[in-house]
């Protein structure tokens, strides 16, 4: 059985919509209307012990819905789903003690207090016995490398610091399933780059099934080899990361060095220009139209060197999301 299956998982939230000025407050004092707004639309997929999934969409796509709902913190207008075999808006304890969701945007740790009393706290809580504690702290600790932070005020961190202990409370329970909803926004890239080694070693010496939502491409890309893609509440792609760029992306990138400085050939109708130095082009060519760009270009120009790369999977789902905009847009107006 899989560790996380949904199936159908909706969640609409009626929000009243005020008339403008203050006859339209009077009037909704009697009569009011209702928008819906689908924040998760019929969202199925299901998850496997030890997979590491990214969870992308744009911003308003449904994605803390949706973890939210599995973590128990929601419940869903219909639908179903399962985490390790319980319906998490049942919100039973023996669900609660194998799960953590870990928020960037959100303080779990007391502000006013050393991380350390924030930890115990949090062993009281799950029945952890003292040599466990003291043993995962120390491992922890020494993987993100803050053991000399655990007797500060918490409101004394920097962000990267207080990221690293809010994850050493997330994972002190050892959970089997662990949701990560932006867990390096606003951080540096030295600590960014900290938190993924973190994760990347914590996935591949446990078995831990973990959801992770990030703007940052490269947390995806460095940690996940699946991801599932959420626009409008609803799921529009889910599979290896590697079949994005073949699925969406709609061109190749071109790049030409000359053994001269002065770039004297015509790139007009073979492609975009994307960048341009006195000895090299990157043109933006159509998928399909790679082979006769590169003929064209060795026919008339003397290149000294050419490679043919696909686009980055970041500018792929940017212009993805683009165009689904685009897309909803253009109904709307009809």
């Amino acid at each position: 059985m899989s560790a996380i299956e949904t199936r159908d998982l909706t969640k609409v939230y009626r929000t009243y919509k005020k008339a403008p000025g203050l006859w339209g407050a009077i009037k909704g004092l009697g009569r009011r209307e209702y928008e819906e707004v689908r924040a998760a639309d019929r969202v199925t997929f299901s998850i496997d012990e030890g997979e590491f999934v990214g969870f992308l969409g744009p911003n308003g796509a449904g994605k803390t819905t949706v973890l939210k709902m599995l973590s128990g913190l929601l419940n869903p207008t219909s639908g179903k789903a399962q985490v390790l075999g319980f319906v998490p808006w049942e919100r039973k304890d023996a669900m609660k003690r194998q799960f953590s969701l870990l928020m960037g945007q959100k303080n779990a740790l007391w502000w006013d207090l050393p991380a350390r009393e924030s930890l115990e706290l949090n062993r009281s809580i799950y029945g952890i016995d003292r040599a466990s504690f003291t043993r995962i702290v120390g491992q922890l600790t020494e993987l993100l490398d803050c053991a000399d932070k655990l007797d500060v005020m918490v409101r004394e961190l920097s962000l990267g610091e207080r990221m690293k202990m809010e994850l050493i409370a997330a994972l002190l329970h050892s959970p089997r399933v662990l949701f990560l909803d932006e867990p390096t926004i606003g951080l540096d890239v030295t600590s960014q780059k900290k938190v993924r080694e973190f994760l990347r070693q914590y996935n591949r010496e446990r078995p831990i099934v973990t959801m992770l939502t990030s703007h940052y491409m490269q947390d995806i890309e460095e940690l996940c080899a699946r991801v599932i893609i959420i626009d409008h509440g609803r799921i529009f792609f889910d599979g290896p990361l590697s079949a994005i760029i073949d699925r969406f992306a709609t061109h190749k990138i071109v790049g030409l060095s000359f053994a001269n400085d002065a770039v004297d050939c015509d790139f007009a109708g073979l492609g975009e220009i994307v960048e341009r130095t006195a000895g090299s082009v990157r043109l933006k060519v159509p998928r399909a139209k790679v082979a006769e760009t590169c003929r064209a270009v060795l026919g008339a120009c003397h290149v000294i060197d050419l490679n043919v790369e696909e686009p980055p999977v970041e500018e792929v789902i940017r212009q993805l999301f683009r165009e689904q905009e685009e897309a909803e847009e253009a109904v709307e107006s009809s």
